[in-house]
């Protein structure tokens, strides 16, 4: 029988991310047992992943503020390519949904977050595909820019092996083992592994591996995605773009491989699965760049997928041990955000699960126990959220 440390289920940004600060904190013997023949096959490699520092749920925010500098500033040696294009994130909109926006942004900056405001005549002519009359304006978020996900997640994976870990592939979890509402190893479709410590960072199949464990089923829902890259109909010069996000009608695009790569910004609630595409969420993220960006509407759709998102109630991660079953370490719940928050959610999950605390973020805001007492009110969660973001306002180091 094999034996580790730790196991950790799912080599998404997850369970990668979590390996990789997990052997840098001296936990050497680790295993990331991975149910498809490649790692990141149902979410982390479909994302169009980008850093975006400006968030309105403070909790991402703060998460995607602390893991800035990792991506400008890698380890030597984590990867061959930077991880990041800092082209900016240009964020537009109409309405309320923008000048709330817009309020956030000029808040932010007290954190640290540069970003420009632009009149509808600005925006337009540093993004010449947009159309003033469907524009209040734009907020350019300067620092921001897109992720290279393959260089991300191989960089956390080969990190991770380098120091110790190992990765199994084609490996199911078909069960999980307790001795007095104690985890004891886990049974994979090619075998079985002894451990005191299993990591469940399983994506949309969270609640699937606690089921296995004997806990609760938390309030994870997975959701559908949908991406679509298209061809402009018209020669219509497509440049370095920031990528470009609509708060009014949900949706955003950016430019991909000489087309534009568009998204609606669906949230669909699904079972676990494979994500397969669907004709509707195609066919409307296509009509939102003809309508709204009709110098780049599209001419043929080159490529489109689905991936899903696993969002918690309260919209926060779930990283903690579980209240019930001992040495059940949950994390999971990132919401769409695993991409942009893996360096500081990794490290956070790595220090709980060795150390039972950690100073980078209050635990109690994550933690799955949030759950277990009969749940906070929404007026309750807002509470918690709303002094945690005072305390981090006035902080005189606010990274």
């Amino acid at each position: 029988m094999k034996s580790a440390d730790v196991v950790i289920i799912g080599a998404g940004i997850a369970g990668a991310s979590m390996a990789y600060y997990l052997v840098q904190h001296g936990c050497k013997d680790v295993l990331i047992v991975e149910q498809e023949d490649t790692p990141g096959y149902h979410t982390s490699g479909r994302s169009a992943a980008v850093l975006s520092q400006l968030d309105v749920d403070e909790i991402f925010m703060k998460l995607s503020i602390m893991s800035a500098p990792f991506f400008y500033s890698p380890p030597d040696g984590f990867a061959d390519v930077p991880l990041i294009n800092p082209n900016g994130i240009l964020v537009v909109g109409q309405g309320a949904p923008f000048k709330f926006l817009r309020g956030v942004a000029r808040l932010s900056r007290r954190l640290g977050i540069a970003s420009q405001e632009w009149s509808p005549q600005e925006t337009v002519k540093k993004l010449p595909a947009l159309e003033e009359d469907f524009i209040d304006g734009g907020v350019f978020i300067t620092d921001d820019g897109a992720l290279d996900v393959h260089a991300l997640l191989w960089g956390f994976l080969n990190g991770a092996k380098r120091g110790g870990a190992r990765l199994e592939l084609n490996a199911k979890v078909e069960g999980i083992h307790t001795e007095g509402k104690r985890v004891c190893g886990v049974t994979t479709s090619v075998g079985e592994i002894a451990s005191e410590r299993v990591v469940n960072a399983a994506g949309a199949w969270a609640n699937s591996m606690a089921v296995l464990a004997g806990a609760r089923p938390l309030p994870l829902t997975p959701c559908r995605r949908h991406i679509i890259v298209t061809q402009p109909r018209d020669d219509f010069p497509i440049e370095d773009w920031p990528l470009t996000m609509d708060t009014s009608r949900h949706f955003y695009f950016k430019p991909e491989s000489g087309g534009v790569l568009a998204s609606p910004m669906d949230q669909e609630p699904m079972e676990p699965c494979d994500a397969h595409t669907d004709e509707m969420q195609v066919a409307k993220a296509a009509d939102f760049l003809t309508r709204f960006t009709p110098k780049i509407a599209p001419k043929t759709i080159t490529n489109q997928w689905a991936g899903l998102r696993t969002i918690a109630s309260d919209h926060a991660p779930i990283v903690g041990e579980d209240p019930e079953v001992k040495g059940f370490f949950w994390c999971a719940g990132q919401a769409g955000h695993g991409m942009e928050t893996a360096p500081a959610l990794g490290e956070i999950a790595a220090e709980l699960l060795l150390q039972a605390h950690t100073h980078r973020f209050p635990p109690e805001l994550i933690a799955p126990d949030r759950f277990h007492k009969g749940g906070l009110s929404w007026p309750a969660i807002v509470a918690r959220r709303t002094a945690f973001f005072l305390k981090w306002l006035a902080s005189p180091t606010r990274v």
